[in-house]
């Protein structure tokens, strides 16, 4: 199977929908890993519950060669036998590649996500490690998050989208991940971004939560540094959004992606200031990652087009500047058009 080539995107199939990605570069070339469902499933709300994860790898971010699926639910039972989602990928100092994703299992319908870990020499061929999560919502820190599920509250108890960095302070590594925490009545204020950290990416302890507030989930993190100003990107719906927060924008509510800000990784964080970064009604591009490139940083998403019109492929990248205030910028050097 190949990509097809319309209009904008870069990466589409006729058969499939591709959502959440996130990126490396080994050195020579950049490395793409995605959600992806059949589109024979009919309703694409649907694809969550029948997905994989596909892999493509490219040049330059335009032109991409796809590889096929290499990991899919387990065979169960297990903590991933229903559901795979977002991830992440690092590469330790031995040079294994190591891969955090989310999972969910069909004992609990998916509605409790936890995080699981997969290895691989050459970033093709993946192997879980183990048969259990790496990290749950569980240690002394659990009583700072919504550990249970409670449907009068949300549709699932929050733990995902794992996005795994170095830490700088240290030999370590640090995870942020999707979470909610219980010290607001407020759904719409629930989100929140979680916090682990590891000395050896096997075991993991849970830490409070860097951030939360001001919407009702905060979904797909991705923690970066820039000319000395640390950026947390997420990605959240318009319907989402607290009525506190919406009131402190001058603008409508919309869907795509936003970002935090600190001096620190651990915080404190605050949230960046001014319009939403990248977001439009219906939603135009999503989970959104920011990668940097020989020609500065860049921003890569998936296209959207809302419920009634939902696209599923990935789409060109755009470049981001960062301005004087230290704001991210993306520059429309070409419309993005609906395909």
């Amino acid at each position: 199977m190949t990509p097809s080539a319309k209009g904008t995107n870069v990466l589409a199939f006729e058969d499939k929908w591709i959502w959440d990605s996130w990126y490396v570069h080994d050195g020579g070339i950049w490395h793409v890993f995605f959600l992806q469902a059949d589109k024979a499933i009919g309703d694409p709300d649907l694809r969550h519950y029948h997905v994989s994860q596909g892999h493509a790898t490219s040049p330059d971010l335009v032109s991409w060669t796809y590889h096929g699926t290499f990991l899919r639910p387990s065979e169960g039972p297990a903590f991933d036998d229903m559901l795979i989602w977002t991830g992440s990928v690092v590469r330790d100092d031995d040079g294994m590649w190591h891969l955090f994703y989310t999972g969910g299992a069909k004992a609990e319908n998916g509605l409790y996500q936890r995080i699981g870990h997969a290895v691989s020499t050459d970033l093709f061929e993946w192997r879980r490690v183990g048969d259990r999560p790496v990290l749950d919502l569980s240690g002394p820190h659990a009583d700072a998050y919504e550990v249970t599920h409670d449907p009068a509250r949300w549709h699932d108890r929050s733990m995902r989208d794992p996005w795994v960095m170095r830490d700088p302070a240290g030999s370590g590594w640090l995870m942020y991940f999707t979470a909610r925490v219980r010290t607001t009545d407020d759904t719409r204020e629930a989100g929140a971004i979680g916090l682990a950290q590891s000395s050896d990416l096997k075991t993991w302890t849970l830490l409070e939560p860097v951030f939360s507030g001001d919407f009702g989930q905060l979904e797909v993190p991705q923690v970066f540094q820039h000319d000395g100003c640390w950026y947390c990107l997420f990605c959240t719906e318009a319907r989402y959004w607290s009525d506190a927060y919406a009131g402190s924008v001058a603008q409508p509510r919309v869907s795509g992606t936003h970002y935090l800000m600190a001096d620190d990784p651990r915080g404190p964080w605050k949230m960046a200031p001014g319009r939403f970064f990248d977001g439009a009604m219906p939603c135009r591009r999503y989970a959104a990652r920011i990668v940097e490139t020989d020609e500065g940083l860049m921003i890569m998403g998936f296209a959207d087009g809302g419920r009634d019109n939902f696209l599923g492929h990935l789409m060109d990248p755009q470049p981001v500047i960062i301005d004087a205030d230290g704001l991210l910028c993306v520059v429309d050097r070409q419309p993005l058009r609906a395909v």
